[in-house]
């Protein structure tokens, strides 16, 4: 097994052959690269340790500069020191999801059958394969239990599979802006991000590295696309309204004449630089396919009916893409299964962004959630 150092307290583990990953489509893996990083210490009784899941497109750069856009950590207002994630008190540990660019084995990574990137040969993974990923490498890392695993959205997802499938390994939880399956919609709008990016004329059948082409103009529609979804109608009219772009009057053409309009394009332009097409079809489709429930006949309190976790629930009362509707039937399968659960609706107008951000409630509910747990974990 190699380890690599790649900076910012980051690794990259290799599992050779013989540790082969078993993926719920039926194909393994192998072998399997997990790139992560950690911040802070891990305690003598490794007893302290919060492991982080990221969004669709996130990545293991929590809190630290990204090594290619060079921009801060996505939740640096939440993981650092003397922050709710108080690295001088946690061990924090955030892995870059199965089937993701930024290290972890996905489309991008070399097929050792062919010695070249996988691309569509890549096998479809799930939100449990990469709940399965995390659990190797914790298993590498001699972390027995998670003292919390949280996340939103894609996160959130990945911290109820990790609830149900490792009920023994998770002391506290904290879904946030989530829910146990995707919904009609947001398959939908999957869909139409997915489609864009097929009918690029650069995509070639998702082997448009072999033509020296990425298809940026539909994988810039796919995040825009995306991107409204993340936002809410009063947080749009509240930032753009029906400005003008740059100029005094309508231009009766094509150009971006409203503010809104040359901001989703600057959102699509420089997703590019940082994503792979094929990720991203790939990432959907996990979250397309999950749905906690229907692993237990549809009765969603049985995935939880091993967990002895306390749970923190979070959602937001702007956020159409995962709204408190669906936080709300989480809330009565773990009451139905008499389960240690707080819940809270953050009133907030960002829309599912919103825990993205600096959002003051957030962060005092899950600093007092984490304090409570950690006294009751006998953490100092």
């Amino acid at each position: 097994m190699n380890v690599e150092q790649i900076g910012n307290s980051g690794e990259r583990i290799e599992f050779p052959a013989g540790d082969a990953l078993a993926l719920d489509c039926g194909a393994t893996l192998s072998p399997l690269t997990i790139a992560y990083q950690t911040y802070g210490e891990l305690n003598a009784s490794k007893s302290n340790a919060v492991l982080v899941c990221h969004a669709l497109t996130g990545d293991q750069h929590v809190a630290n500069a990204h090594p290619i856009t060079g921009k801060p950590g996505w939740w640096r207002f939440m993981v650092g020191p003397g922050v709710p994630i108080d690295t001088n008190r946690f061990f924090v540990i955030c892995v870059n999801s199965l089937g993701s660019c930024m290290g972890t084995t996905g489309p991008t990574s070399i097929n050792p059958g062919t010695q070249k990137p996988y691309n569509l040969n890549f096998p479809a993974v799930t939100i449990r394969d990469m709940v399965r990923a995390q659990a190797m490498l914790l298993d590498h890392l001699g972390i027995d239990e998670l003292f919390c695993v949280l996340g939103g959205s894609m996160g959130g997802m990945q911290v109820l599979q990790w609830a149900s499938s490792y009920p023994e390994r998770v002391f506290s939880a904290i879904p946030i802006a989530t829910a146990a399956r995707h919904s009609a919609q947001n398959i939908a709008f999957h869909e139409v991000g997915r489609q864009a990016i097929m009918a690029d004329s650069n995509w070639h059948g998702g082997n448009y590295d072999e033509h020296g082409v990425t298809p940026a103009k539909g994988l810039a529609v796919a995040r825009m696309t995306a991107h409204v979804t993340y936002l809410s109608e009063e947080n749009l009219h509240h930032k753009f309204g029906r400005n003008l772009q740059d100029r005094e009057k309508i231009s009766y053409g094509f150009d971006a004449d409203f503010q809104i309009e040359s901001y989703l394009r600057y959102q699509g332009s420089t997703f590019v630089d940082r994503f792979d097409a094929n990720s991203y079809l790939y990432m959907t489709r996990a979250m397309d396919y999950f749905d906690l429930a229907g692993d237990y006949n549809d009765v969603l309190a049985d995935a939880f009916r091993e967990s002895h976790a306390r749970f923190c629930l979070v959602s937001f009362s702007g956020d159409w893409l995962f709204p408190t509707s669906g936080m709300k039937q989480i809330l009565h399968a773990l009451n139905a299964c008499a389960a240690n659960v707080s819940f809270v609706e953050i009133e907030s107008n960002k829309g599912h962004d919103a825990f993205l951000l600096e959002e003051p409630e957030m962060f005092n509910v899950l600093r007092g959630f984490l304090d409570a747990a950690a006294n009751a974990r006998g953490i100092r």
